[in-house]
C-alpha cells in the first residue's frame, strides 16, 4: 500500500510541476517586437500596382456571360489578376466541360501579353514555341483589361463555335468595367 500511495503522490508531484511550468511558460511576458522597419513610400524599389475588385472582376464575367447568353451561347468564362490567379469564373448553363479550363487559360494568356488572344495567334507564325508555354492557350476568346496602358486582369471564354464569337464576349466584359 505504502508503494502505490508513494507512486501515486509522485506522479502527482511531477504533473504539478509540469503544470506550473507550462502555466509560468503561458503567463510570461512577450518579446520586445523586433524594431519596426519602414519604408520610403518614395522608394524606387516599391511599385504600386491597380487590381480589379472581387466585385469589379464579378461584374466583368456577368457582363460577358449575358452577352453570350443573348446570341444563345453556351460558354464558360474567367476573370484572372494581373498574376494569371482566378478572381472569378462563371460556367453558363449547358457550357462545354472543356470550356472551363480554356477559358482560365484564355485568360492568363490575354494578361500575359496584354494584348487579345486574337492578335497573340497571328505572332504564332513567326514565333511557333509560345504555345509552348504552360498554361496558355492561343485561341480567339481572351482580351486584357488595362488600367493606364498597363494590363491588370483577364478575361476568357469558351465555348461559342469560334473564337472570334468568344472573343466579342470578353470584350462586352471589359467594356461593362468603364461603365
Amino acid at each position: 500500500m505504502k508503494k502505490i500511495l508513494f507512486g501515486a503522490t509522485a506522479a502527482a508531484v511531477i504533473a504539478a510541476g509540469t503544470f506550473g511550468a507550462v502555466s509560468a511558460n503561458a503567463s510570461a511576458p512577450a518579446a520586445a517586437p523586433a524594431a519596426v522597419v519602414r519604408a520610403d513610400a518614395g522608394n524606387d524599389n516599391l511599385q504600386q500596382s491597380t487590381h480589379l475588385t472581387i466585385e469589379a472582376a464579378t461584374k466583368a464575367a456577368q457582363a460577358t456571360l449575358d452577352a453570350a447568353e443573348k446570341e444563345n451561347q453556351r460558354v464558360s468564362v474567367a476573370v484572372v489578376d494581373r498574376n494569371g490567379n482566378t478572381i472569378v469564373t462563371l460556367r453558363g448553363d449547358g457550357a462545354g466541360p472543356q470550356s472551363y479550363e480554356s477559358a482560365v487559360k484564355k485568360a492568363y494568356t490575354a494578361v500575359s501579353w496584354n494584348a487579345p488572344t486574337s492578335e497573340l495567334v497571328k505572332r504564332l507564325a513567326n514565333a511557333p514555341t509560345l504555345k509552348d508555354i504552360p498554361g496558355t492557350l492561343f485561341l480567339g476568346g481572351g482580351a486584357p483589361v488595362t488600367a493606364k496602358g498597363a494590363p491588370i486582369a483577364g478575361i476568357g471564354v469558351a465555348g461559342a463555335p469560334s473564337g472570334d464569337l468568344d472573343e466579342k464576349f470578353a470584350q462586352a466584359g471589359v467594356a461593362s468595367l468603364g461603365n
